[in-house]
């Protein structure tokens, strides 16, 4: 079996690193890939929003199953491309990435289907948003209705906050058309957490919880980034609360999508905020999260291949989805100045105190081979460390440490990765 992924970050590397455990996968492409991947795939330089080229790829080489990594193709429509011609795909459609790709259509899906999440309204216009921004309590929140590479969410404190956010997403367009619309939500409190999720159009499969860090500083300071690191489970998603949500959000998100003639075929991200009303919706992604993947993905016992293809093939209820009971924590190694500006090219050092160990994994984000075929820094997220340990606190212990094993100039890291489970 031959199987193509598209993207180049830790989360791919992660997706690479569970299929290769298929015995029946002999052949791993990615496009474009990085440093990392190229352990386990051959590396493809075809950009993942070259759409027609992709597919030509995958014919000729005759690929049996494409897994699309990234949120930018799959909401550009990758998967009607490959499906117009007869490639087997794993991903949501366009039309239904659009839960993704339109924080205005999810919000008023959710409204329509009675999916709980926090109020809002959508503007089309900054003078819509001034009018309505006279009328609100603060904090707000303002969200850039597409997609912004995780980065398009202002909370504001004060009207002086909102006004300057309302003229970076829709006059000065910071997230270019993103900010054509934006959403104005009342700002939430509680615990948030993250929960994966496999579909086939008709049945959902969550997997286990997990909690991102967004911030780059520690005890949540500094700008928004693609995520710090993350852990899992969160101590936070009870039983109680995983019942709630399977009633009230997971399945009727699918049911909403299948009415909408939407069906979702693929990963459905559900950000949850853990209020003292309940659970509500924070926002939906169409696609594994980076780096809530890196710890999700060591800790489930069911063959990565087996469940997509499940979902492609629309047999997802054959399918008993299990995870091993112990914790992972991830903490994400960057180049000092992210998410702002930053050196790459710098060597890395101690690469090969993972190889063959089953407890600790480095899974590369901005990486490359440089000239001399060493590896080196080629991102602002340059690797995500993940341990495993029978508990939290062990898993982050273990992470920690771990990351000590990988140096290079300028690694910059969060020290308080999963200090929440202190306080569970």
């Amino acid at each position: 079996m031959k199987v193509l992924i598209v993207g180049s970050g830790g989360r791919e590397h992660a997706i690479a690193w569970a299929v290769a455990k298929n015995p029946k996968v002999e052949k791993i492409y990615c496009a474009p890939g990085n440093a990392g991947i190229a352990e386990f795939a051959e590396c493809v330089p075809i950009g993942a929003m070259e759409f027609e080229k992709l597919a030509e790829f995958a014919e000729n080489e005759k690929v049996d199953l494409s897994i699309i990594g990234m949120d930018d193709p799959l909401c550009g429509g990758i998967v009607d491309v490959f499906e117009a011609k007869g490639l087997r795909v794993f991903g949501p459609r366009k039309n239904a990435a659009i839960l993704e790709g339109s924080k205005a259509f999810s919000k008023e899906l959710m409204k329509k289907y009675n999916i709980p999440t926090a109020k809002y309204e959508t503007v089309h216009s900054a003078e819509e948003a001034r009018e309505y921004l006279r009328s609100v309590r603060f904090p707000i929140v303002l969200k850039a209705d597409g997609l912004a590479l995780g980065k398009g969410v202002l909370i504001c404190n004060t009207p002086e906050e909102a006004e300057q956010g309302v003229v970076e997403i829709m006059e000065d367009k910071k997230f270019g058309s993103a900010g054509d619309q934006m959403v104005i939500e009342e700002f939430m409190t509680g615990r948030e957490v993250s929960v994966l999720s496999f579909c086939d159009g008709k049945t959902i499969l969550p997997m286990t919880s997990a909690q991102d860090h967004k911030r780059a500083g520690d005890n949540d300071t500094g700008l928004n980034t693609g995520g710090m690191g993350t852990f899992s489970p969160s101590p936070f998603y009870t039983e109680e609360v995983d019942q709630f949500c399977r009633e009230n959000i997971y399945q009727r998100t699918v049911d909403a999508m299948r009415a909408e003639g939407r069906p979702f075929v693929g990963i459905i991200f559900f950000g949850l905020m853990i209020t003292a009303d309940g659970p509500k919706v924070l926002e939906y992604n169409c696609r594994f999260g980076d780096p809530e993947a890196q710890v999700v993905i060591p800790r489930m016992k069911n063959d990565m291949v087996e469940v997509m293809e499940a979902c492609v093939d629309g047999k997802l209820d054959t399918v008993e989805l299990e995870f091993e009971d112990n914790a992972a924590v991830c903490v994400v190694l960057a180049s000092e100045g992210y998410p702002v500006s930053y050196k790459k090219g710098f060597p890395i050092e101690g690469l090969e105190n993972f190889r063959g160990a089953s407890d600790k994994f480095v899974f590369h984000a901005g990486t490359k081979f440089d000239e001399n075929g060493r590896i080196v820094t080629n991102g602002g997220r340059v690797l995500g460390v993940t341990a495993l340990g029978k508990t939290l606190v062990e898993a982050r212990a273990n992470a920690y440490k771990a990351s000590d094993l990988v140096t290079f100039e300028n690694k910059y890291k969060r020290n308080d990765i999963g200090k929440a489970i202190d306080e569970a």
